[in-house]
């Protein structure tokens, strides 16, 4: 995605805002490299990511295999298509240094070998928090983590919307009463999580083909199961305990969501802000707990905006210890497009506060001076180098959305004063040279002269 620059500054506001609330729950900046090892990335992706990786193929390597024995192989490298795999290589990597619970927060691009389509990026932003414990890590985190999604959706102020939630053990214990065995679970989960896209008649005809062969009344129960949603707090508790007994691992997916529904009330989240859906089934293997998915209620059509859930064993490919996590990804860069196709993010001003106008050859001086001085006073400036017409100076200054253009003519100098366009408000007003900053900084700030 290229964007215009008051675009970019738009986006740019939105990546500070998020990182601002990541660092309010107190979390912790990290970045890794945009190549790994591909034979980490495949670990455990599962789904249909793994068929959109890019291979990274250095020309002295080519005709090389991945083991340096020569002929076709697999190239070593790849970029990374999200930010969580990557993360357990790190914590695995960096175990003995980390303090646990290891809470941490990257937003950095990520890559994937997406169709060409409109709002669809090949190279994209992901804004990601997780929580990684050693040995356990209490079910508290699965429901602090609704939290932060909630503080960071407010102050994006981009609309109502939900947090929809379901759990892993939930799905595979109503799995295991319809006698769906652990080889066809993981297909089953992918087949739900796609019912949104592909609607219930194409993903009933999956399920009883042959690839899944459910029989009729177990797909009956499963759409009637997946169609579940809860309308308020107390709603979704009733919803929970109407589903009737199930086995252990059932049972354990409906306690955990009792407990951070509960959570989420003692946090103060709004219970219009949480809802249970359990067709909610997240395509990606390595989901263990917990899932979650974000939507805006007045544009459904836009899809997820952020996702996530518990993942247990992820770790255990690059470690013996057990490094249980949880967390969620923010698509930040198809979020900001669909939000701007949408018509709900609005074009930026400059993070220029000020043009400094220069008229003449003589004035350049000054010009510099004075646009030193607003900048030690903590404001950003550009300074005109070349003289022209006030009138092609202030029409730059308005297309390239910069609120205030600084004038100082000769009846302006003898004075000891300088005239102020605020091409925002149509205004033109005057004050001294001594005064200039603190005028600039109230207008800007909304704050009384």
């Amino acid at each position: 995605m290229e964007l215009l620059p008051r675009d970019q500054i738009a986006f740019q506001r939105m990546l500070d805002t998020i990182r601002q609330t990541f660092e309010r729950f107190g979390f912790l900046p990290v970045e890794t490299p945009v190549m790994e090892l591909s034979e980490v990335l495949l670990t455990k992706s599962g789904g249909e990511t793994e068929r959109q990786v890019y291979f990274v193929q250095s020309t002295g390597a080519l005709g090389k295999a991945a083991d340096g024995t020569g002929g076709e192989g697999l190239p070593e490298l790849a970029l990374r298509f999200d930010l969580t795999v990557p993360l357990a290589r790190y914590v695995a990597e960096h175990e003995h240094e980390l303090a646990f619970p290891f809470r941490r927060y990257q937003m950095q691009r990520v890559y994937r070998g997406e169709r060409q389509q409109r709002g669809r990026f090949r190279e994209f932003y992901q804004c990601d928090i997780d929580v990684v414990g050693k040995d356990m890590l209490s079910i508290r985190y699965d429901a602090e983590i609704p939290a932060v999604i909630h503080a960071v959706f407010e102050a994006l102020a981009i609309g109502d919307f939900t947090i929809q939630l379901n759990h892993r053990k939930l799905l595979r214990g109503f799995f295991e009463g319809l006698g769906i065995d652990d080889v066809r679970q993981p297909g089953v989960l992918r087949e739900l999580d796609k019912l949104d896209k592909r609607g219930e008649g194409a993903v009933r005809e999956t399920l009883a083909g042959e690839g899944f062969s459910l029989a009729a009344d177990a797909i009956d129960r499963l759409m009637a199961f997946s169609r579940v949603r809860s309308n308020g707090h107390d709603d979704a508790l009733a919803k929970l305990d109407a589903l009737g007994p199930g086995s252990a691992q059932f049972e354990t997916g409906r306690d955990e969501l009792r407990d951070v529904l509960q959570r989420l009330r003692a946090m103060g989240v709004p219970e219009s802000r949480y809802a249970i859906n359990l067709s909610i089934a997240r395509g990606l293997d390595y989901y263990t707990g917990l899932v979650y998915e974000t939507v805006l209620d007045a544009h459904p059509q836009i899809g997820s905006i952020c996702s996530g859930g518990r993942y247990d064993d992820l770790a255990s490919h690059y470690t013996k210890s057990k490094l249980p996590g949880v967390g969620i990804s923010i698509g930040l860069t198809r979020l900001f497009w669909q939000l701007r196709e949408a018509g709900l993010i609005a074009t930026a001003d400059s993070c220029v506060d000020a043009l400094v106008v220069l008229l003449d050859e003589a004035g350049i001086d000054h010009a510099l001076a004075l646009s030193q001085r607003l900048r030690v006073a903590g404001l950003n400036v550009e300074t005109q180098l070349e003289p022209r017409k006030l009138a092609r100076q202030l029409q730059y200054a308005d297309k390239a959305g910069i609120r205030f253009a600084v004038i100082r003519g000769e009846n302006e100098a003898a004075r000891n004063v300088v005239a102020v366009k605020d091409l925002r408000r149509g205004e033109q007003f005057e004050v001294g040279e001594n005064d200039l900053a603190s005028a600039l900084q109230a207008r800007r700030d909304n704050t009384p002269l």
